[in-house]
């Protein structure tokens, strides 16, 4: 019968000899029908928190030599290094510079050392990684700054106006990315912003009914965000700034001090708390360094065409327009400086005089009837 066999059939039988017996059980359910008739032969063993690990050979032995045996599980017996001062393995053999024999104050001077060399090269690898985002150019940093100094030198050091406000003043340019909406829609609502702090224009989109409302609410806490983190912008007081920013996430800020009237009016004006906007209106400024939208428009982004299918085979097709808008951040400051030229300039006005004492000149000496 085993002349018969194939050679195939035999070398299996030699492997699951050969192969250790498997400890995890399967399911009867999952087994084939010729393996569940075998199931009797091998039982599963109960299910239990630790495994039976009892001898009753053992057991015998020892109550023969009148001992009992121990219980639970053996312990495992984990062995040290030695901390002898002749030991090889001691911590204090691995500082380099270390020699047997040192005395205490020698030793501690040692450990102090590489402690001040650890934090050295620690700041190194710091400034190092830092570097990549705060200086990603060094060439072009180096080229910009040999055509500035070159410009400062060819100019004598003098500046421009714009040059000045650039130094004095702080500014924060932010873009959002492309929204689902038309020019038209999202300009309404850019409208809706200019001009008013931050504070007020989270207030006005928060409860504005447009849809595209919500996304330039988010966008506007970006670039905030983004102006102070970046810019060092509204960090002139700090308790002040703190408590108007945590009251812009508690929404409890409306971003609007009610104008005074009589005495109190002169006083405010006095104290240059209450600026002039350029449309004549007066405002009232909480904190120079307070953060307000200067300019906000949109721009057309990306757009696409699907067909919408009508009735008897038409087909209309349909426009999906993108749109960005932009936020020009500023400080109040910026605001107070301009109310102050308006001020100065209309000081500085002359009376208009309908025939100035001044002489005739490129006109005719006769009349013309």
């Amino acid at each position: 019968m085993s002349a018969q066999t194939p050679s195939r059939r035999l070398g299996l039988a030699a492997l699951a000899a050969c192969r250790p017996r498997a400890t995890c059980w399967a399911p009867a359910r999952r087994l084939p029908v010729a393996a569940q008739r075998h199931l009797s032969l091998h039982p599963k063993p109960k299910a239990a928190s630790e495994p039976d690990l009892s001898n009753p050979m053992l057991e015998d032995y020892l109550a023969k030599q009148g001992r009992k045996p121990k219980s639970g599980r053996p312990t495992i017996r984990e062995g040290t290094l030695s901390r002898h001062k002749s030991s090889l393995f001691l911590p204090v053999r691995e500082l380099p510079g270390y020699r047997p024999g040192m005395p205490p104050k020698e030793l501690q001077e040692l450990r102090r050392q590489i402690k001040e060399k650890e934090k050295a090269a620690q700041k190194q690898n710091d400034e190092k990684l830092s570097s990549m985002i705060l200086d990603p150019a060094p060439e072009a940093r180096r080229k910009l700054e040999r055509r500035l100094v070159i410009k400062s030198l060819k100019k004598h050091g003098r500046m421009t106006k714009a040059e000045k406000l650039m130094r004095t003043e702080r500014q924060s340019l932010y873009k959002s990315h492309f929204l689902p909406t038309s020019v038209k829609k999202l300009t309404k609502v850019m409208n809706q912003i200019a001009g008013k702090t931050v504070s007020e224009a989270l207030v006005q989109l928060r409860f504005s009914k447009k849809k595209t409302a919500r996304d330039v609410h988010k966008g506007l806490l970006i670039a905030q965000d983004e102006a102070i983190a970046a810019r060092g912008m509204g960090l002139a007081d700090k308790k002040q700034s703190l408590q108007r920013w945590t009251e812009q996430r508690n929404a409890q800020d409306p971003g609007v001090v009610p104008l005074p009237t009589g005495k109190k009016l002169r006083e405010m004006e006095a104290a240059n708390k209450i600026i002039e906007l350029k449309d004549g209106t007066k405002k009232v400024v909480r904190d120079p360094s307070e953060i307000y939208v200067d300019q906000a428009w949109v721009g057309r982004g990306e757009q696409w065409k699907t067909p919408e299918f009508r009735a008897r085979g038409q087909v209309n097709m349909l426009t999906r327009r993108t749109t960005s808008f932009s936020i020009l951040l500023k400080e109040e400051k910026t605001r107070v400086r301009l109310s102050d030229e308006i001020k100065k300039k209309r000081d500085n006005r002359k009376l208009w005089t309908a025939l100035p004492d001044r002489p005739i000149t490129a006109q005719r000496q006769y009349c013309l009837w």
